[in-house]
């Protein structure tokens, strides 16, 4: 797993993309790992990462669904 990756670099992996966008694009949810990457399993590769030695922090969000009940998720950053 490289945890040097350079902006103008292409990620080889999912694990590469996911470091690529925390590291120069931001915050990440799951629905956004999915909808850009097609990485359906982001809690799985966060984990991978933390135990690499990342500081992956996750905050969650509560809004109100499209029923009108409350729905949390996690936003994960890399400070």
């Amino acid at each position: 797993m490289n945890l040097d990756i350079k902006k103008w670099e292409t990620p080889k992996s999912q694990i590469d993309t996911i470091i690529h966008h925390l590291k120069f694009k931001g915050k990440l949810t799951s629905l956004q790992a999915i909808h850009e990457y097609g990485v359906t399993r982001l809690s799985d590769k966060i984990h991978r990462l933390r135990n690499a030695g990342m500081d992956i922090k996750r905050e969650d969000v509560t809004t109100k669904n499209r029923f009108e009940n409350s729905s949390t998720y996690g936003v994960y950053s890399w400070d």
